[in-house]
């Protein structure tokens, strides 16, 4: 065989490899959205929340207080990221998120200060803004929130602290507002 013919020949490692790639990233991309049709579920994050989009301006957010708890989705880089939060109106309609030893998770370090993302209630999905509350006094304010919230909505992994109980040092709250892009 000449010298020819050997460069003649066709190569099918390149298509081979290229369809490899495709079909993994297709198999990512579709194991990615049905994980987060799944999750965030418990204490395991998710990815995107899916829901019906609300898009009309929310200024009184009691019905958060009749759900357990909420959902909230940011960007985490290139990638969604969802969890599972207490949240609780305060009797003006504020809505407030509630996080424990907040310093060292996860997702209040991406939030930092202030950031947009969503928030899902039952089945509604909202765009909306983080604001992480510094202010005492309003910091007690969303904890008497909870309180009360908890006082019926109580569960097992989640369980209403006592009345009277303070506010801990290491307790941060967000507040959510509407955001319309």
């Amino acid at each position: 065989m000449s010298e020819n013919a050997l460069t003649e020949t066709p190569s099918y490692i390149g298509l081979i490899v290229g369809g490899l790639l495709i079909s993994l990233t297709v198999l990512f991309v579709a194991g990615f959205i049905l994980y987060s049709s799944i999750c965030p579920c418990e204490r395991t994050p998710g990815g995107f929340l899916f829901g019906e989009r609300v898009d009309v301006p929310v200024s009184n957010w009691s019905m958060a207080n009749e759900v357990p708890l909420c959902q909230i989705q940011i960007w985490a880089g290139i990638r969604p990221h969802s969890i599972n939060l207490n949240c609780m109106a305060a009797d003006d309609g504020k809505l407030y998120l509630s996080c424990s030893d907040c310093e060292g998770k996860y997702w209040s370090n991406v939030v930092g200060l202030e950031d947009l993302g969503k928030l899902r209630l039952g089945q509604n999905v909202y765009p909306v803004k983080f604001t992480r509350v510094l202010d005492a006094i309003e910091l007690d304010r969303a904890w008497s929130a909870r309180i009360a919230k908890l006082q019926y909505l109580a569960s097992a992994s989640n369980p209403a602290p006592g009345s009277s109980a303070p506010r801990p040092e290491d307790w941060w709250s967000f507040n959510v507002s509407f955001f319309s892009p």
